[in-house]
């Protein structure tokens, strides 16, 4: 099947974010895929080989657009202000996440580019915790201010007269994993028995090698696609599963008990980790079917993929 690049062998595509935890891996693995990327820089530094960079400067008040996109097949975009960065105002938010994307977007447009590749996130759609398994078709409900900007980026992408598509990741594992995920991980792989057995709340989640995947599928999507899609590995796991996954690639046992999801709680409040533990023991499940309508096929598990983690 003939792709969005026609039949040119090595498309260009151009990259922000590639100093972040997901950028410096699709830095990594997109040329491996045919892709030469030209990454977009806030200030000078090393980029591989490989790579062709651009310095722009801050994306709120970014400098040589014009240039930086010339010839450019396609943008991904992954830089943006994270969910985890507590404390930070609404109308940061705004400026970063929504104002300035819809700015790339259009000086993409006017350079010519074919699509717009928007790293949104599935915070767009739900809250962190929810009981619905979730879908495009659903009205999406952010419930902050991260995820309310990366909606209204989505809105102003649509509002463009551009081929453009917002992956809704949940949340992603990888090498150099920040936030609740490393402090999973990290107790994991301490030898303590962990009191977990008795949780049976399902998560969704990704790894990075399936997000790569899946820019790569929406990059070569012949027909416009001007939509939403959600991400995440094949099958979601309890917590007592991931932890399990990440103790076998550590070639360990499980060594999970169970307490009473009361008694779990009232423990995490006393010592000021009542969110975390809520965000990552409660249920968020997300469906993929719409990707995997367009060809994605996932090559890692979450069980696979937290193994290898730790390996």
């Amino acid at each position: 099947m003939a792709d969005a690049f026609g039949d040119e062998s090595r498309p260009v595509v151009a990259l922000t974010g590639a100093t972040g935890f997901i950028g410096r891996y699709l830095l990594k693995v997109l040329p491996r895929r045919g892709y030469r990327l030209r990454v977009l820089l806030r200030r000078p530094s090393a980029t591989p080989l490989e790579s062709a960079s651009a310095v722009i400067g801050d994306l709120v008040h970014a400098q040589n657009l014009s240039q930086a996109l010339a010839g450019v097949d396609a943008v991904i975009h992954s830089a943006g202000l994270a969910h985890a960065m507590s404390g930070t105002p609404d109308n940061d938010y705004r400026l970063i996440n929504t104002e300035a994307t819809i700015r790339l977007a259009q000086a993409a447009q006017r350079a010519g580019a074919r699509r717009f590749v928007f790293l949104s996130s599935i915070r767009a759609q739900c809250g962190p915790v929810d009981d619905v398994v979730q879908t495009e078709r659903l009205a999406p409900r952010p419930v902050d201010a991260y995820g309310r900007s990366k909606l209204a980026a989505e809105q102003g992408l649509a509002a463009l007269d551009f081929d453009w598509v917002a992956l809704r990741p949940v949340l992603v594992y990888g090498p150099g994993v920040e936030g609740n995920m490393a402090a999973l991980v990290h107790l994991a792989q301490s030898r303590l028995p962990l009191p977990f057995g008795s949780l049976t709340a399902r998560r969704s989640l990704l790894s990075l090698e399936n997000l790569a995947q899946a820019i790569d599928c929406v990059l070569r999507a012949p027909a416009p696609l001007r939509r939403p899609l959600i991400v995440a590995d094949p099958e979601p796991l309890s917590l007592p599963e991931m932890i399990a996954a990440i103790r076998r690639g550590l070639g360990r046992r499980p060594g999970l008990f169970p307490l009473p999801p009361s008694m779990l709680a009232a423990i995490c409040r006393m010592v000021g980790r009542e969110e975390a533990f809520r965000r990552i023991a409660g249920a968020l499940v997300a469906d993929v079917a719409e990707l995997r309508r367009l060809g994605w096929a996932p090559s890692v598990t979450a069980q696979e993929g937290l193994e290898r983690l730790v390996r």
